[in-house]
């Protein structure tokens, strides 16, 4: 009989409690003050040594994702194994159920589960460090997805301050029946900026700085202040490429949500409702508005990926 070796991570999703945008620095980023937030909603990365790499995708969201070597979680298992020498025989099979392009680091999540997966996965016992420096190669995301918690993120969201919190925030996300090109928002922004006639590049626009008060209510486990205290400098331009999120907002904060925000560039839109029973109520109100195709529970902080060893029998793959 056949034993293989799989190592499962679960990787979850994020929310920006703040984010601020810059201008556009010279390598095309631009200056963020970000507020990281992970959350109970997530992905599951299952990695098992096979011959070569493959990728299959299941799960809610399967048809969203690509199967092939351009998956982020492809490109990070290739990243680790050249810097570590190794060949990258490996199945990546994720398990999909973060929104697609909705502003919700999905991708940036499995790109980090894998990373974690496969440095146990070949008992390469990497630190903190190094895979914090692989993962801020794959995408600004991945670096927070790695680490989890609270933190906030600064440059184009790569460096990070771990930050307190001071209780369990409960939300509630709502899906758009659509994605929105994260490329596309900021380019929409830039284009706004232009034509106000207004600094957009990093050189004329203040590096964005983080909300005190917002840090403080989190610190304090403040959620009527912390509700108060949200925002998110791509939310006018989300909707205004998609105006259906502004009767998104408005059926969240209806149904009794303490605020509502744009995740990242969206096209998710997260609620911030006080406790587990007002998340069930807003959720049945949201998809009964019609102006969701899906409403997720969720809280937060959680921890970053972690790996659970998996024996099972059958054959390589």
């Amino acid at each position: 009989m056949t034993y293989l070796r799989s190592i499962s991570v679960r990787a979850p999703a994020k929310v920006n409690l703040q984010l601020g945008v810059g201008g556009r620095r010279d390598d095309g980023y631009h200056e963020l003050a970000s507020v990281f937030l992970a959350v109970s909603l997530s992905d599951r990365i299952t990695l098992t040594a096979a011959e070569e790499l493959r990728v299959t995708v299941g799960g809610p969201r399967a048809a969203d994702v690509p199967a092939d070597a351009s998956n982020i979680a492809a490109r990070a298992v290739e990243l680790l194994a050249k810097r570590s020498g190794l060949h990258p025989g490996v199945h990546v099979h994720i398990d999909k159920h973060i929104p697609v392009q909705g502003g919700m680091a999905g991708g940036s999540a499995d790109a980090a589960g894998a990373l974690v997966g496969c440095d146990a996965l070949w008992n390469l016992g990497l630190g903190r460090p190094e895979l914090l420096s692989l993962a801020a190669e794959l995408g600004s995301d991945v670096p927070f997805s790695l680490v989890g918690g609270a933190a906030f993120g600064s440059g184009r969201g790569e460096r990070l301050t771990v930050l307190p919190v001071g209780a369990t925030t409960h939300w509630v996300f709502a899906t758009a029946g659509f994605g929105l090109s994260t490329p596309a928002v900021f380019a929409e922004q830039e284009r706004r900026r232009r034509s106000a006639g207004v600094p957009w590049t990093a050189d004329g626009v203040p590096s964005p700085l983080m909300s005190r008060k917002l840090v403080d209510a989190l610190a304090a486990g403040d959620t009527a202040s912390l509700a108060d205290a949200l925002g998110n400098d791509l939310e006018p331009v989300a909707t205004s490429m998609r105006p259906q999120l502004t009767a998104t907002l408005k059926s969240g904060t209806d149904a009794g949500a303490l605020a509502g925000i744009l995740c990242g560039s969206g096209a998710t839109i997260g609620f911030l409702v006080s406790d587990g029973h007002q998340a069930r109520t807003v959720a049945q109100k949201l998809l009964a508005s019609g102006t969701c195709t899906s409403a997720h529970i969720a809280a937060g902080p959680v921890p970053g990926p972690e790996p659970e060893e998996i024996i099972t029998t059958g054959e390589n793959g």
